[in-house]
């Protein structure tokens, strides 16, 4: 199998095959094809790795920042077949070593417990007990 390419925007089939992926995940299984729509708009900035035959998205990650003080990396995510082959690194390494985002001071990211480690090695840590993450659902429980 050939190593995908890195993209910075998606076509239509590939935002309905991340549409595709979201649906596999139970944190953005609720989320609409007119949503993924939204987010990829509307993000500040986003990297795609597809299939170079194919024009598969087969990796995702997206970015909101102001670029010169936050930045959250939002959407990791890796199509199921494709796991385990790097593409969660080639994603981090893409944010963290992209121009753009260089001089970000602080970057942020949310992860399950046993994610942690894999994110540690870019130098994320749990930011401790001063900050706290609050949270408002929209939707109704």
């Amino acid at each position: 199998m050939t190593r995908p390419i890195q993209v910075n925007s998606l076509t239509e089939d590939q935002i309905l095959q991340l549409y595709g992926l979201y649906q596999k995940e139970w944190w953005s299984n609720r989320r609409t094809l007119e949503e993924a729509r939204i987010v990829v708009a509307h993000s500040s900035m986003l990297i795609g790795l597809v299939e170079p035959d194919t024009q598969r998205l087969v990796g995702f990650c997206r970015l909101l920042t102001d670029f010169v003080f936050r930045g959250t990396i939002l959407d990791v995510i890796v199509a199921e077949d494709w796991r385990d082959r790097g593409l969660g690194r080639q994603l981090l390494d893409s944010v963290l070593t992209h121009p753009r985002l260089k001089t970000v001071q602080t970057l942020w990211l949310c992860c399950l417990p046993d994610m942690v480690e894999f994110y540690r090695k870019w130098g994320f840590d749990i930011m401790g007990e001063e900050i706290v993450w609050m949270q408002r659902d929209h939707y109704a429980k």
